[in-house]
C-alpha cells in the first residue's frame, strides 16, 4: 500500500471515530433513578441560599435548583425529587450506601475525597473560603487578633481541618468548642458560647441575614479567606453516565448564561435561532442530547426548570449579599468556565 493510501485510509478512520457515537450504558445509580422516576437528593439540613425548606416543606436554593433541573431532565417535571436532609456526619455515608442518588450540599471538593471515600465530584457550582465571624463588641479587625479565642466549628468537615492548620500556621492558639448540628452551633455562637463562628464565607453570610439577631447588626465576617472551598455536587463512583449527565447539567447552566439563553427566552430560542453554538446546545441541531443518553431538549427542560445559572445566583445567592467575584462567568473576570457542548 503507498504512502498516500495509509494516510487516506488513517483520515477516513479518523473522521469515522469522530462522527460515530458510542452508546451510553447506564449503571446501577442510573437505572435506578429511571426505574424509580424520581431523584433523591441529599441536600443541607438548612442553609440559606443552598437548601432551605419553609413551613410547608418546599425546598429552595443553589444547590436544590440543580435537582430540580435533573429531574426536569429526565422526567419532565422539576418536581420529581426528593430531598433528604443530611448533616455533615451523615452526608457521605448516605452516598455510599445508595440512600441518596447525589449529594448536591455545598460539600468541599477534595483529593481525599475524591480518591478515598468512594466520591465523584461532577463539577464546582460555587467558589468559596472559609471565614470568620465575630461579635463587634470584641473589636477585631483581623483573623490575626484571635489567638486564644472560643471557636465554633461542626466537626468533619475541611472548616475543622482548615481551622486547626490556620491557628498553627499562625503559631496561634484556639479552644474548639464542636458541635454537629448546624442550628445548634449558630445557636451557641449568638448565645456567647464561644467568641468566633467559622465555616464557608456564604454561610456566615446565610447566618447572618437569617439568624443573626438584631438584624446582623451586632456581628461582623471578619476580612481574610483561609482555604479555598471548591463546592459542588458529588455522586458515587462506578456510574460514569450517571456523573456525565450531572456535569453537563452544571456545564449547560453556565453554557445557558455565557450565550444569552434564559427561562424567558428559551423556547424562542430553541426554535428561531441561527447562531449554529445556541442551536446544538438547544437541540436544533440534534446530537448532543443523544451523545450524553438524553432527549435533544435537555438543556431547553434544565433552563426553563431553573434558569440559567445567573438566574440561579439572582434567586438564591444575591438576596446573602454576596458579591458573584470568582463565581462569574469568565467572560466577567470569575472562573466560572464550561466546555463546549459540541
Amino acid at each position: 500500500m503507498t504512502r498516500s493510501r495509509i494516510a487516506g485510509l488513517a483520515v477516513a478512520v479518523a473522521a469515522a471515530m469522530a462522527t460515530t457515537a458510542i452508546p451510553a450504558v447506564a449503571g446501577p445509580r442510573l437505572d435506578a433513578v429511571k426505574a424509580r422516576g424520581q431523584i433523591v437528593c441529599g441536600v443541607n439540613t438548612g442553609l440559606a441560599g443552598f437548601a432551605l425548606a419553609d413551613s410547608a416543606g418546599r425546598w429552595t436554593g443553589i444547590d436544590v435548583d440543580v435537582c430540580k433541573a435533573l429531574a426536569a431532565i429526565m422526567f419532565g417535571d422539576a418536581g420529581k425529587v426528593r430531598y433528604v436532609p443530611l448533616n455533615t456526619q451523615q452526608r457521605f455515608t448516605a452516598l455510599q450506601t445508595g440512600e441518596v442518588d447525589i449529594l448536591s450540599r455545598n460539600t468541599t471538593w477534595t483529593l481525599s475525597r475524591d480518591t478515598q471515600i468512594g466520591l465523584n465530584f461532577a463539577a464546582t457550582l460555587y467558589y468559596d473560603g472559609q471565614g470568620f465571624m465575630v461579635p463587634k463588641k470584641l473589636g477585631v479587625k483581623s483573623a490575626r487578633e484571635l489567638d486564644g479565642a472560643a471557636v465554633c466549628v461542626q466537626p468533619g468537615t475541611t472548616t475543622e481541618l482548615n481551622l486547626a492548620d490556620y491557628f498553627r500556621a499562625n503559631t496561634m492558639k484556639f479552644k474548639p468548642v464542636v458541635i454537629e448540628n448546624l442550628q445548634e452551633v449558630n445557636s451557641a455562637f449568638f448565645a456567647g458560647r464561644c467568641d468566633v463562628l467559622t465555616t464557608d464565607a456564604s454561610g456566615l453570610a446565610a447566618v447572618l441575614s437569617k439568624d443573626a439577631p438584631n438584624k446582623g447588626a451586632d456581628h461582623v465576617i471578619l476580612p481574610e479567606l483561609i482555604s479555598k472551598e471548591p463546592l459542588g455536587p458529588a455522586v458515587a463512583q462506578g456510574d460514569e453516565q450517571w456523573i456525565d449527565i450531572v456535569r453537563w447539567t452544571v456545564f449547560a447552566l453556565l453554557e445557558a448564561e455565557e450565550y444569552g439563553i434564559t427561562s424567558a427566552n428559551v423556547d424562542k430560542l430553541a426554535k428561531e435561532t441561527t447562531n449554529p453554538n445556541i442551536a446544538r446546545i438547544l437541540g436544533k441541531t440534534p446530537g448532543m442530547g443523544k451523545a450524553i443518553g438524553l432527549p435533544e431538549d435537555w438543556v431547553v427542560r434544565a433552563v426553563k426548570a431553573v434558569g440559567n445559572y445567573g438566574e440561579m445566583w439572582e434567586r438564591n445567592i444575591k438576596p446573602l449579599g454576596l458579591p458573584r467575584g470568582l463565581n462569574n462567568l469568565w467572560t466577567k473576570g470569575g472562573l466560572m468556565y464550561a466546555p463546549p457542548i459540541r
